[in-house]
């Protein structure tokens, strides 16, 4: 059996000039990067925009992923390659990678088998450089808030209260608490820091979520990064430090345009992840889509339970968008899990198994109804899916009012994703969603967490020390009470505890820590034990990664 990396080798790709101009894109909007991958004006983006043409949005999510796999980001490349087969002018919208996770516990994440975005190598690895723009634009302010304060500090920051950490896109547990700044008066002001991983940072969430260049150094500039000591915010714009910033990401902020192993054309922009960011890919990526095509297939990271509801309650709000439609990706193997097989089982039939874990599967199907949208489930085929379990994963959605589609994506590209196509086209061409956000803008911070955690996690409640409740009370004092919030927790679970599958209920939601991202437009709630800086695992897939004489890289899956 070919290795996903072996496919991807194998296929004859377009140039991505061709690819371009199957959409339109005149050769004076497109900026190649090599042969197969090219960033776009978004002058020429925005006057597509305006003449007001919009394509039907549908949302790829999944049930909690497990170490069985789900295999959303390869289901949202097959469903986009089966719809541009049936004949629908079809857009795919997916994030970058981030190193961490391709060198930590998952390897590459550009799908698999034959439903994959190309050049793959490309993709997983630097790509056309924004990850290292955006690390380079968040690390410039750092270094001007402690510049600032070594040059007598004119503004009066308080160093006990300088929230602006540092980032680095690796995986380096070693640096999630430092103390920076020793070694003598001219090496500054000693003081406790710390490294969060770049698709955690504000500069990621900003470029996801800005319109255009000017939205974009605006937002950078109303970054809050400290306070004085009688609590006055002090922003990268009174450091005089976005107009930089917005130099450092002025290309990155294009979107990246590639293909599918099927020649299909896909936006691959920015990278949050959903556990700990707000998980989507950007608006500038998706709404040059949307004027491009028919339909456009994205994706939001990990489970419903974050990433589609932080693409619902952060990212259709703030960019107007109303999603057709949305699929949630199941496996046989992956509810296996949920009803308590062990991974080493997970190849023998267990069909009461699957009956108990599916408890997970119709959790996420009346999570997404919450917002008003029609859903369908695709079941990624595996080999070892026996008849048996497979339809009762169909009775299980067909008696919670979805379709559940087998699909075969993996080992035969777009045509195994037709049903699928067809099944979600023709829900997106009704029209019949009622899109809204599950909470209010006028509602207070701490009662938008809840709002969450009570309908979406189905905890009993949200919990926070009173000081972590007075922060969000001072915060809608200064006028930021009508932000969304952005949840961080574990992807396992509904719960905060990675080790509570299924579809737990009576749980408590602890919200340890709240960050203002006043930039992004957003309040960030740390909950549980998540990491805003991961750790690699006992054996990293870096391991497994190598370059031979030929130049040919090996291991990267």
């Amino acid at each position: 059996m070919q290795t996903d990396i072996e496919i991807a080798r194998a296929a004859k790709l377009r140039p991505i000039a061709h690819v371009a101009d199957a959409l339109g894109i005149p050769e004076d909007a497109v900026e190649p990067y090599g042969r197969y991958k090219a960033k776009i004006a978004l002058p020429w983006l925005r006057a597509q925009e305006e003449k007001g043409k919009r394509g039907k949005l549908i949302l790829v999510t999944a049930i909690n992923p497990t170490p069985a796999g789900e295999g959303k980001t390869t289901t949202s490349v097959g469903l986009a390659d089966a719809l541009n087969r049936t004949g629908r002018k079809t857009v795919l919208c997916l994030r970058e990678p981030s190193l961490g996770p391709c060198f930590g516990m998952k390897g590459g994440a550009a799908g698999g088998g034959f439903a994959q975005v190309a050049p793959m190598e490309d993709i997983n690895l630097h790509f056309t450089g924004d990850f290292h723009a955006i690390t380079s634009a968040h690390n410039l302010l750092a270094a001007m808030i402690d510049n600032h304060i070594h040059w007598g500090n004119a503004l009066g920051i308080d160093v006990r209260r300088v929230m602006w950490r540092r980032v680095l896109d690796m995986n380096d547990r070693a640096l999630r608490d430092v103390v920076q700044s020793i070694g003598g008066t001219a090496n500054g002001f000693p003081r406790e820091s710390g490294f969060d991983i770049t698709v955690a940072s504000e500069v990621m969430a900003i470029l996801c979520l800005s319109e255009d260049l000017a939205d974009m150094e605006a937002r950078l500039g109303r970054i809050v990064v400290a306070y004085t000591r009688d609590r006055k915010p002090i922003t990268a714009r009174d450091l005089k430090a976005d107009g930089a910033m917005a130099v450092l990401l002025a290309q990155a902020i294009q979107p990246n345009l590639v293909q599918t192993l099927e020649g299909n054309p896909a936006f691959v922009h920015g990278g949050p992840f959903a556990n700990i960011a707000h998980g989507c890919n950007s608006v500038i990526a998706t709404r040059a889509a949307l004027s491009l095509g028919d339909y456009v297939v994205t994706e939001a990271g990990f489970g419903a339970d974050l990433g589609a509801e932080k693409f619902f309650d952060i990212k259709c709000r703030q960019a107007g968008l109303s999603p057709e439609a949305v699929v949630i990706v199941a496996t046989v193997r992956a509810l296996k899990m949920n009803g308590g097989v062990a991974k080493a089982d997970l190849g023998k039939e267990d069909v009461e198994a699957v009956r108990r874990g599916s408890v997970n599967l119709i959790r996420h199907i009346e999570n997404v109804r919450q917002f008003g949208v029609p859903a369908v489930v695709a079941i990624n085929h595996f080999v070892t899916d026996s008849d048996a379990e497979l339809q009762v994963l169909r009775e299980v959605a067909e008696a919670h009012g979805s379709q559940a589609i087998l699909c075969r994506h993996w080992a035969e590209g777009g045509a195994g994703a037709v049903e699928l196509a067809e099944a979600v086209a023709a829900i997106a061409d009704m029209g019949a969603a009622q899109f809204a956000p599950i909470y209010d803008d006028d509602l207070s911070l701490f009662d938008k967490i809840n709002t969450i955690a009570t309908r979406i996690y189905r905890a009993e409640e949200a919990v926070a020390d009173p000081s972590v409740r007075a922060q969000l009370d001072r915060w809608e004092a200064a006028g930021y009470g009508h932000l969304p919030v952005c949840l961080a927790k574990t992807q396992y679970s509904f719960s905060t505890d990675p080790a509570l599958l299924g579809a737990p209920t009576g749980h408590v939601v602890p919200v340890r820590e709240v960050r203002l991202a006043a930039g992004a437009g957003f309040v960030v709630a740390i909950c549980g034990e998540i990491m805003t800086m991961p750790g690699l695992p006992k054996v990293p897939a870096a391991e497994s990664i190598r370059i031979d004489a030929d130049g040919v890289i090996e291991g990267l899956f």
